[in-house]
């Protein structure tokens, strides 16, 4: 089997590429990635040479480069993870989610299209366009309830209302024209190869360089964290017996309130710098909230425990402790990635294809 795994070099990419490659060694596993600030090769240095593993730098929104590229590594399925992430970078500039999340996706699903239906039947068999997107097209919740696979969307930002586009036209494509797809919905994503734009690599590396920790309004909207290496294992378990046409939301079951995250992450970074009790906690900046900030996220995973036997395996103190220790353990990773030094050696070493 060909995969082509896009946004591989990206935080949760990198954890799936990682797992495929070492798990399936008879795969060949094929990364294709932008290479934007937040697309990191130096994440995957440790399978960079394995014999199933090749690198593509590509743009998802060249659609004529999409089409070459199944082609021409006869690629049998598509994981799809390429996406404009960041909520506070789509308020500032929505138009590159649209044209990265709903435009992208739309090339590849075309592309696909393209491409497979030149198959000959017996290998249609093996086809397969799996789509990862976030709870975050559901909107936001109460304090009680949880999203489920049936809640209607109700997306709040230009990030969430691009994903919910590029999962509508996920589902016409498979409805039209018979594309075989599957789609997966995830909680809110921590561990290590997180660019420290996002709230936990944030507040570490704001302690560690005593800079102020911001946090949105009185830090009481929640999340439900899912450990990453835990949405790896679940995106490998849906790809490969998930039904077709199905959606499986995939949760942490760990809810927690914004200001408790950064409360527990100071308690830990304090602990491993071995800093008096409280001492990071007098970083803590309460700064304006940001525009349309859903106050709530929560996911039943029910269906894919049912259908599929998984289940998270970490418990949020668990993984946090041990995405400290990472972090902690490599600074020079940060260093690298928040000065942009490794983007610059790495579009050096590889042109486009």
């Amino acid at each position: 089997m060909n995969i082509l795994i896009t946004g591989g070099a990206g935080f949760i990419g990198s954890h799936v590429v990682r797992t495929f490659v070492n798990k399936y060694p008879q795969y060949n596993i094929f990364n294709l990635d932008k290479l934007t600030y937040a697309g990191n090769l130096e994440s995957l240095k440790d399978i960079e040479a394995a014999e199933n593993y090749t690198f593509i730098k590509a743009d998802i929104t060249d659609q004529d480069e999409m089409i070459s590229i199944i082609n021409d590594h006869k690629i049998n399925a598509v994981i799809h993870l390429a996406a404009e992430s960041h909520v506070d970078r789509s308020i500032s500039d929505p138009l590159i989610f649209v044209k990265t999340n709903v435009l992208g996706t739309a090339n590849l699903l075309n592309a696909a299209m393209i491409c497979w239906g030149k198959s000959k039947s017996d290998e249609k068999k093996t086809n397969l366009f799996y789509h990862i997107s976030t709870d975050e097209v559901y909107g936001s919740l109460g304090a009680e309830g949880f999203f489920t696979e049936e809640t209607a969307y109700d997306p709040r930002s230009p990030y969430s209302a691009s994903k919910a586009s590029s999962d509508h036209l996920v589902r016409s494509y498979h409805h039209t024209f018979n594309l075989p797809v599957v789609l997966s919905n995830c909680s809110n994503n921590y561990g290590s190869y997180q660019f420290p734009e996002k709230l936990i690599p944030l507040v570490i590396n704001n302690i560690v360089n005593q800079e102020p920790i911001p946090v949105y309004g009185e830090g009481k909207n929640v999340r439900d964290w899912l450990w990453v290496g835990d949405h790896a294992n679940a995106i490998d378990t849906v790809f490969h017996h998930g039904r077709i046409g199905e959606t499986y939301n995939i949760g942490g079951e760990n809810e927690w309130k914004n200001i408790n995250v950064v409360r527990l992450l100071c308690e830990l970074v304090d602990g491993y710098l071995g800093n008096a009790k409280g001492t990071s906690e007098k970083l803590i900046s309460f700064v304006k909230d940001r525009a349309g900030h859903d106050l709530r996220y929560a996911i039943d995973s029910s269906k894919i425990k049912k259908e599929l036997g998984w289940s998270p395996s970490v418990s949020f103190e668990e993984g946090l402790k041990d995405t400290v220790n990472w972090y902690m353990n490599n600074n020079t990773w940060v260093e690298h990635v928040t000065s942009g030094e490794y983007q610059k050696y790495y579009k050096e070493q590889y042109v486009k294809r």
